[in-house]
């Protein structure tokens, strides 16, 4: 699929994107409301995957090796262009999602406020001393980009969770290849378009877009360059993952389900509490990672 970098003229209504041409194997992602198609894209498997982690191995070397005010600037320019286009991007997380649209506005301004932040911390990854035992030697650490990373995000905030995990990679020198939920790819899809017109060189922010994640995320997590995974889902899902990168002993990080209690005390304000037991269960529908599950 080809998205235009006009965000503004061709992905303000969503469905133009179902224009866009497809070959081969695809899958249709639809409102989930009204059951309209808002675009058809093609479904790629292991060998885009194996691909793409070619693609990134051999841009990682560049790109680890930019001064870290070089990569800054390059988040600090995709953060200018998430805000500028923050109406067209809520949209279009509305569509797919179904969210209302404030609150796709707003999670479009989280996902911004993350990739501005890692812009910052970008240039603040500082090594440490530590006294030596003897005078005849200095003990010191530097911290290096870990190398390809793979992430693979959830469905109920699309932009947020990409700019999350995608930020921080970047701003410390580590490609990314991305495999967003299947249900609401197309706000990464724009995300990734932004990055592109941000200057981000080729390879080193890649998309996986595919209807099922099993493939793509065992060959993610058992391919040897491959060296760190993120992933935010379900409780099942990462413990899977986790066997997968068991052999190799590979980085990994997981936000996953839980069981999170709403307490209140008896001195509590009342009114305030249902107030805040309202939001903390109905927030995005009940599917938040800290939706009040017992109170």
């Amino acid at each position: 699929m080809r998205v235009t970098s006009d965000l503004t003229r061709h992905l303000r209504d969503p469905q133009i994107l179902a224009g866009a041409e497809v070959t081969g194997a695809a899958f249709e992602v639809r409102n989930p409301s009204s059951g309209v198609l808002l675009a058809t894209l093609p479904d790629m498997g292991v060998p885009e995957t194996r691909a793409a982690i070619e693609r990134a191995g051999s841009v990682q070397p560049m790109w680890a090796g930019l001064p870290a005010k070089d990569r800054s600037q390059f988040l600090r320019r995709w953060h200018d262009l998430v805000l500028v286009h923050i109406d067209d991007l809520a949209a279009i997380l509305t569509a797919e999602m179904g969210k209302p649209l404030a609150e796709a506005r707003s999670e479009v301004q989280h996902a911004a406020a993350y990739i501005e932040w890692y812009a910052e911390e970008a240039k603040r990854v500082y090594g440490e001393t530590f006294p030596a035992p003897s005078t005849d030697r200095r003990m010191f650490v530097i911290k290096q980009p870990v190398g390809i990373v793979g992430t693979i995000t959830p469905w109920n905030f699309p932009a947020s969770m990409v700019a999350r995990k995608v930020a921080p990679a970047l701003a410390v020198g580590c490609p990314v290849i991305l495999k967003p939920a299947e249900q609401t790819p197309l706000v990464a899809v724009a995300l990734h378009r932004l990055a592109l017109d941000a200057g981000f060189p080729e390879g080193v922010f890649q998309l996986i877009l595919a209807s099922e994640g099993q493939a793509v995320g065992y060959e993610l997590c058992t391919h040897p360059n491959v060296r760190k995974i993120s992933f935010t889902g379900s409780t099942e899902v990462g413990r899977l993952l986790m066997r997968q990168c068991a052999d190799q002993i590979k980085k990994l990080s997981l936000e996953l389900g839980g069981s999170a209690p709403f307490i209140v005390f008896d001195d509590a304000d009342i009114d305030a509490a249902v107030d805040g037991a309202l939001q903390a269960k109905f927030r995005n529908a009940g599917q938040t990672c800290t939706s009040a599950n017992r109170i």
